[in-house]
């Protein structure tokens, strides 16, 4: 797997300024923790913060001690002796490595004082669906849903099917998800987009190469407290479930179907044999749509940049091919990044591959976004 290069960045006080301010913080917070009688509400408290400090202080000090070697070497080099040949090139050698892993080094610590979207550290509501390809593209969906479970399972997430459909064979037209865990939206929310596939069918006899499409819609988890949903908004009509589910369907009223009168969003869960638990999932999901929907509305009234939408439900364009002939998953939004097992991704092992590059990319546009606004207000 190659990895995307990036953007060299000058060492600048105010960076360091930050880095120590956090510094002193985790300071204090370890001495808060480290006290007798503290209550439990605030060691809770300092704990999360705590944890939100230390990969900032750890990446500071990882720059410390590059610029510290840089300076040793530096300094070797100037008072070496002519005759030190031996000396001075493996000290240029070392310098070289300080030199390439210097910026990059500075960039994630600059990266991680820009402001983060407020959904980022929420859980999230994942929609699959099966796109152009029929029973090809369906299984392709079901894929996919597998993939993010074992992903999920990985990284400590719980995984949780809100509603599928499914085709007569193994594939799904749709299914909705619920993944609940720390950060969960930050990481889920770059699988936005159309998925294309390219391979074999089991049912092809001549042996050709088909393509087949999915799309994927990540929303971020809201909560009550986030919606303003009204109860004379919601129409809740209740009927029989339909479709696979054995001697339960079309026994009971279980399934349950919201209409929001005022946008038109209308959803429908019939999985689960108990209505009551049939209707908290669909006002999940209802809430999640209509939050992103709000999102969306504000995003526009700022006039964000395209490039500043990676990650958003707008599915007009591929974003990642998966090439099961060549073995290798290609993201088109990154380039020079790209997976060469399909099988261990499918497995839900490599995804966080391409996550780190398309989070590196969107900070970097971030960043050069708040350089360029910095630089206009000083020069009014």
């Amino acid at each position: 797997t190659t990895t995307t290069t990036t953007t060299t960045t000058t060492n600048d006080s105010s960076l360091d300024e930050g880095a120590e301010i956090v510094l002193r913080r985790r300071d204090a917070l370890v001495a808060l923790l480290s006290e007798q009688g503290v209550a439990i509400d605030r060691m809770i408290e300092a704990n999360k913060e705590l944890s939100k400090l230390e990969p900032i202080v750890e990446q500071y000090e990882k720059v410390k001690a590059l610029r510290r070697e840089k300076a040793s070497l530096e300094d070797l080099l100037r008072a070496a002796d002519d005759d030190d040949d031996d000396i001075v090139d493996l000290a240029r050698e070392e310098l070289a490595v300080i030199d390439a892993a210097l910026p990059p080094a500075e960039l994630e610590l600059r990266v991680m004082f820009l402001p983060k979207d407020d959904a980022d550290d929420r859980g999230a509501i994942l929609e699959v669906r099966a796109g152009a390809g029929g029973d090809e593209a369906a299984l392709f969906a079901a894929e996919l849903v597998r993939m993010y479970a074992l992903h999920a399972r990985k990284r400590g997430w719980t995984f949780d099917v809100l509603t599928t459909s499914e085709t007569d064979g193994k594939g799904i037209r749709e299914a909705s998800v619920e993944v609940l865990g720390d950060g969960v939206f930050g990481r889920l929310k770059f699988e936005s987009g159309v998925h294309r596939v390219q391979r074999v069918p089991e049912t092809e006899t001549q042996g050709r190469v088909h393509t087949s499409t999915a799309s994927v819609a990540v929303l971020p988890h809201a909560e009550d407290v986030d919606v303003d949903l009204r109860d004379e908004d919601v129409r809740i009509d209740t009927m029989r479930a339909s479709g696979a589910g054995g001697q339960h369907v079309n026994t009971t009223n279980s399934a349950v179907r919201l209409t929001h009168i005022p946008s038109g969003i209308t959803v429908v869960i019939q999985d689960e044999r108990s209505q009551h638990k049939n209707k908290a999932k669909a006002f999940s999901v209802l809430r999640a749509r209509l939050y992103e929907l709000e999102r969306e509305k504000l995003a526009k009234e700022r006039s964000e940049l395209r490039s500043s939408l990676i990650g958003s439900a707008d599915r007009s364009e591929r974003i990642r091919t998966y090439n099961f002939a060549q073995g290798r998953v290609k993201d088109h939004r990154v380039g020079d990044v790209t997976v060469s097992d399909v099988k261990a991704l499918m497995d839900g092992f490599l995804l966080d591959e391409f996550t780190d590059a398309l989070a590196l990319k969107r900070a970097e546009e971030l960043l050069v976004a708040s350089t360029a606004a910095v630089a206009e207000n000083n020069n009014k």
